[in-house]
């Protein structure tokens, strides 16, 4: 008998057996529905769907509930490591879903907007300070400590406060008035710490200034002032700036609620 003739009559013989009938017949079907599936799953996935839509990696369908995302404080957003562009969450605080519209390193929390009504003129927010420790008088400008109480918020969607910064999302006018009370620490050389509104990092309109301030002789205290009406664009992070502009003793905010921001939309 040939060689090939042999190796065809041990195949034939093989493929008789019972367990490779098995497999043809029963088993091999199953693996390749199972594999044809991973590979389906994989591509979308559908739930209370079983045809998600092709341009979706997950298509969610309900008639009777919706989507609840993780639910998380102002703090507890602030303490995520290193979040994702894009990430998307449930402020409590704000009653708002934000989304990380920075980087990782330099997380920008903005809220979704879609349902910002078309009359927001007049809608305003006011903010004051509960930090009474922290240097105001520094080398180098520092986010002045002010959103500390939230006193009120006409528009949770329009003003989102997170850290020493609150996002305006919507465009247009925006009248900002900022009063600090400060108070001289430690320390008797003259001091002069000087605040400036910063849209993005950037100064904007007038300073805020004092004269000398000094612990000696009754001139512990002092007080800074800006009213500015400013243009706004959807998403501008606003901030207060503060520096020193004299000497470098320690100085703080008067007390809890001396110092306040208000915001208004004007038009």
């Amino acid at each position: 008998m040939k060689s090939s003739q042999k190796m065809t009559s041990r195949l034939d013989l093989f493929q008789k057996l019972p367990i490779m009938k098995l497999l043809s017949y029963r088993i091999l079907p199953v693996i390749l529905l199972g594999l044809f599936t991973t590979i389906s799953t994989l591509a979308q996935v559908g739930i209370g769907t079983t045809t998600p839509d092709t341009s979706a990696i997950l298509d969610i369908s309900s008639t009777d509930a919706g989507v609840l995302l993780p639910r998380l404080t102002t703090a507890e957003r602030d303490a995520i490591a290193s979040p994702a562009t894009g990430l998307l969450l449930f402020n409590t605080d704000t009653n708002a879903i934000e989304y990380n519209d920075g980087i990782s390193t330099v997380p920008v929390w903005a809220a979704v907007t879609s349902r910002i009504s078309t009359d927001t003129k007049g809608d305003s927010v006011k903010y004051s300070n509960t930090d009474t420790t922290t240097d105001v008088n520094p080398d180098t400008a520092i986010d002045l400590p002010v959103f500390g109480t939230m006193e009120w918020n006409d528009n949770t969607s329009l003003y989102v406060v997170g850290g020493n910064q609150i996002t305006i999302n919507e465009t247009g006018r925006y009248e900002i008035r900022v009063n600090v009370s400060l108070f001289n620490s430690s320390g008797t050389a003259r001091n002069a710490p000087e605040i400036r509104i910063n849209v993005n990092g950037t100064g904007v309109g007038s300073f805020g200034s004092t004269g000398y301030m000094r612990n000696n002789g009754g001139h512990r205290s002092a007080s800074l002032h800006i009213t500015e009406t400013i243009s706004v664009t959807t998403g501008d992070v606003i901030t207060v700036a503060i520096v020193r502009e004299g000497n470098g003793d320690i100085v703080n905010l008067r007390s809890v609620g001396s110092s306040n921001i208000y915001i208004e939309k004007k038009s």
